[in-house]
């Protein structure tokens, strides 16, 4: 197990107008947007203004973001997202998103007994 295992890697939101949120979080937050290119647009990481440290991306309902859920969704660093899967479907949650690559690591989206939603991330 890894010293980052279980730690709260990300946070990110996806919604139809990640332009205007984006400058919501600016003027209500004042954090600093960078783009990200997706090709044919831009998502964004919201950076701390002192720093330049990136702490949240806000991004557009698009491509591979059109089916997540709503709402800020938080990503769990976890050692092996494969294993992390299986062991959420065998403990009575859903794998929404099944895993793949991202940002040089793998992901998922699950959905526990609960109801909510949350990521696991593999770097």
């Amino acid at each position: 197990m890894s010293e980052q295992t279980g730690k709260i890697g990300w946070i990110d939101i996806t919604v139809d107008d990640a332009n205007g949120l984006r400058d919501f979080y600016a003027d209500v937050v004042g954090l600093v947007p960078d783009a990200v290119s997706m090709g044919e647009y831009d998502d964004f990481n919201m950076t701390m203004p002192a720093s330049g440290e990136p702490v949240c991306g806000i991004c557009h309902a698009r491509g591979s973001n059109r089916d997540l859920p709503g709402g800020w969704m938080v990503y769990f660093v976890v050692d092996d997202v494969d294993a992390s899967a299986a062991a959420c479907t065998a403990k009575g949650g859903n794998v929404l998103v099944e895993p793949r690559g991202l940002a040089g690591g793998r992901f998922c989206v699950l959905e526990d007994p609960s109801g909510a939603t949350a990521a696991l991330y593999q770097p």
